[in-house]
């Protein structure tokens, strides 16, 4: 590994905010001397949760704008300020689905994108669900879907498939829990 001293921040730089991310560039000295600005954005951290009912998946069919696409995705979100991983994920997955988990562990916890976002994500694994109340934030139109355990892989992999589902359940399997 290369030491962090051979890449020193000459400035950081944020050019822009957004109530979502911020972004900017750091001018960093390169091991060879020359200076780069290396550009990123930086959002909050996030959890995606692998929510078994018995022999199915819990997942959510959304419309995102970014990509202007319609997504069948595990549940996920943003980790609110104070709150761990798994209390994220169990406020989330109540909002998203109406159902509350019982039993949540975290199978990871890793950077995304990490040549142009500092933004950390952890996959939970949720069971136990029992009944809740939804609640859907003013932005949020979403459609609970149940996917049997055998087939998620194969469904998340059709058509537009995103890296927090698929890394999700790709976790989850390699753990044994599906």
């Amino acid at each position: 590994m290369t030491d962090t001293d051979e890449w020193p921040v000459r400035d950081s730089v944020t050019e822009y905010e957004t109530g979502w991310y911020d972004g900017g560039y750091d001018l960093v000295e390169q091991p060879d001397g020359s200076e780069k600005r290396y550009y990123w954005a930086e959002l909050p951290p996030a959890v995606v949760i692998v929510a078994r009912t018995d022999d199915e998946l819990l997942f959510v069919e959304q419309y995102r704008p970014a990509i202007r696409e319609t997504h069948l995705e595990l549940p996920a979100g943003i980790v609110e300020d104070g709150e761990s991983y798994t209390e994220a994920a169990a406020r989330e997955l109540e909002e998203e689905t109406g159902f509350a988990p019982s039993n949540l562990a975290v199978l990871q916890e890793y950077w995304v994108a990490t040549g142009v976002l500092r933004h950390e994500r952890a996959v939970v694994y949720a069971d136990g669900l029992e009944p809740g109340e939804r609640a859907l934030d003013t932005n949020e139109f979403i459609e609970v879907r149940t996917v049997p355990v055998e087939d998620a892989l194969e469904v998340a992999r059709e058509g537009s498939a995103n890296d927090a589902t698929i890394n999700g359940l790709l976790l989850a399997t390699e753990d044994g829990l599906l």
